[in-house]
């Protein structure tokens, strides 16, 4: 059996798969936070690009990719990625061929994540709107590059909000960014009436929600384009294009998956690896597999959240989502896993995770980074502290299988690398 599982690029997806008219039930309605009633469609296209604002509210199954996003997704994204076997690692936990374990290598984009997937899209409809600047938050940083490479693909200015803490961590992230000619500013800051706020009541660390809320008032009174890298129907739809290419790689070894596991923070890439898989066992073919959502036991929005409507910053300037979440107040630990410090879920996801379809797993920082250097020495890739959480889980399924004396087909989403995060290896932040 192959050991990496190419796809040619004429079989790149041509369509982006919108999840919703597949659901068990309707997402419930996102409301203004002014009215409190269902937000309208004309004043989101005041803050995001208007074909972002037409897929979130799309009824279509299958969004056409237009041609030449396709082509950037291709020749400049270099997609599709492979599928990669990790038998060193199955040979360390000695699960002689009955336990296989693949995983899918979102790090090979030109910024080393999976969020390129989506901001390249962003930014091409942002592009068609005339924007001359977008603007964005970040936590580990991997959403802020994505944005920052994309916009300079398209000449657009950029300015980024980044989690204080994850940009006093992670300075090489924050050089990434500006090399790419985006302004980058550590939230809380004193660029926004938001940020100034929060410093005078002496919050220094930050959160993705304080830093979301900067970045919205900012797209606001200088009538830019917000983009979000994580959350949105729209966003999870682009980011299908790893589900979509994964299937395609198992139908070609005839390997049909047991478990689906990837990191969880917003939703981003989980949702994009694991939502084709539901439409195809799930509402196809009406089989149940495990689709397991690896979040951080410091921040468990789908284990320990509540499901009811809530802001997705932190100072109530966007839209009121119904999804799991810890409160938009909570300020988690300076834990080292930037991207997954988000105190909510996507609408859609914590849909399912209501229907006990999606499973939550929380491991913590010391489980995660044991897992991510059994990995590195392993399989030779450094991962990301946010993709540590998806292995962790991945290694506790795998021994499950192997006490119970039973086979199984693990796909792990390998979200990014962490060569520009080599920091958390030693310890040095968080538990």
């Amino acid at each position: 059996m192959r050991t990496v599982i190419h796809l040619d690029s004429e079989e790149f997806p041509k369509y982006f798969y919108n999840a919703l008219p597949d659901l068990p039930e309707k997402i419930p309605p996102y409301l203004d936070p002014e009215t409190n009633k269902p937000v309208s469609s004309k004043k989101l296209e005041l803050l995001f690009p208007k074909e972002i604002v037409n897929q979130e509210f799309s009824e279509e199954r299958f969004i056409p990719i237009p041609e030449e996003l396709r082509d950037i997704y291709i020749n400049l994204l270099k997609r599709p990625r492979p599928l990669v076997r990790a038998r060193y690692l199955e040979n360390y936990l000695n699960l002689n061929n009955r336990i296989r374990i693949y995983y899918k290598r979102e790090d090979l984009s030109p910024t080393g994540s999976h969020k390129p997937n989506t901001a390249i899209a962003q930014l091409y409809y942002a592009n068609k709107d005339n924007a001359s600047l977008v603007t964005t938050e970040t936590g580990a940083g991997q959403w802020g590059s994505a944005v920052a490479f994309s916009s300079s693909v398209f000449n657009i200015k950029a300015e980024i909000y980044m989690v204080k803490v994850s940009y006093e961590q992670k300075p090489l992230r924050r050089i990434l960014m500006q090399l790419f000619n985006a302004a980058v500013y550590p939230s809380p800051s004193a660029n926004t009436k938001t940020g100034k706020a929060f410093i005078k009541k002496g919050e220094m660390n930050g959160s993705l929600g304080i830093a979301i809320s900067e970045a919205v008032e900012a797209a606001i009174t200088k009538r830019g384009k917000y983009v979000l890298g994580s959350v949105l129907n729209a966003v999870l739809a682009h980011q299908t294009i790893i589900g979509e290419e994964t299937i395609k790689q198992l139908q070609d070894i005839d390997e049909e998956p047991t478990d689906v596991i990837a990191c969880f923070g917003g939703g981003s890439n989980f949702g994009g690896l694991i939502l084709p898989f539901y439409r195809e066992y799930f509402v196809k073919k009406k089989r149940f597999i495990n689709l397991i959502a690896a979040e951080p036991s410091e921040v468990p929005s789908l284990s320990k959240g509540e499901y009811k409507y809530d802001y997705g910053d932190t100072a109530g300037l966007t839209p009121l989502l119904k999804m799991y979440t810890l409160g938009k107040d909570f300020i988690p630990p300076p834990i080292y896993a930037g991207g997954l410090r988000y105190h909510g879920a996507s609408p859609l996801l914590s849909l399912l995770r209501k229907h006990n379809i999606i499973k939550p797993r929380a491991h913590d920082e010391q489980e995660s980074r044991r897992a991510a250097e059994i990995f590195a020495r392993t399989e030779g890739i450094v991962p990301a502290p946010e993709t540590s959480h998806a292995i962790a889980a991945a290694i506790d399924r795998a021994i499950e299988l192997k006490k119970k004396g039973e086979e199984g087909t693990i796909i792990i989403g390998f979200s990014g690398h962490g060569l520009l995060d080599l920091t958390f290896y030693e310890g040095k932040y968080g538990n």
